[in-house]
């Protein structure tokens, strides 16, 4: 059994809806052995697993973005492209300080917003130890790392995705409905 956060395996694939308490009772049940309609064995840390895999696909794209100029790290440079009205994503690290979040809503209000990552982790996208604050330009990225933020927030409790009003891409039809591939 491969989970695959990227559903870009060949064949059918059992899907789920991407959230602890899903894959959790799904392993406890056996169900991925009733829908194979064969002997399948689920690790019991699987939905560890599957967030382990959606955090590094999170943080790839972001690297990724970040590559291509399309992503600003830094309190400051995420308040110049809000301003300039290049901000399509923002992220806030969730383990940041409480009033952060509420800082950067309020610079893009009608832009999405989503606190899925910890520092470090956001840190590993910008090549540095921690980061708090983050934004992608509007496109195909930032609504890939949207994905992949409601995909995150599925298994942990204390994230947020706030949509704003979609400015992340003209045509997010590319999407996969947010389930996960297993």
């Amino acid at each position: 059994m491969v989970p695959v956060v990227a559903a870009r395996l060949p064949g059918r694939g059992l899907w789920l809806t991407p959230r602890r308490d899903i894959v959790d009772q799904a392993v406890q049940k056996r169900l991925f052995a009733r829908a194979a309609r064969r002997p399948v064995v689920a690790p019991p840390e699987l939905a560890d697993r599957v967030e382990a895999l959606l955090v590094r696909h999170c943080i790839e794209a972001l690297g990724l973005a970040r590559r291509s100029g399309r992503a600003v790290a830094g309190f400051e440079k995420v308040r110049e492209a809000v301003r300039a009205g290049k901000a399509g994503l923002l992220l806030v690290a969730l383990d940041g300080a409480p009033g952060g979040r509420q800082k950067v809503r309020a610079l893009g209000r009608g832009v999405p917003l989503a606190a899925v990552l910890t520092g470090s982790e956001l840190g590993a996208a910008f090549a540095r130890e921690q980061m708090v604050y983050a934004s992608v330009g509007a496109g195909a990225l930032a609504a890939r790392i949207l994905a992949d933020a409601h995909k995150i927030a599925g298994f942990r409790t204390e994230a947020v995705v706030d949509r704003g009003i979609e400015r992340v891409s003209a045509k997010p039809a590319h999407l996969d409905g947010g389930n996960v591939a297993i």
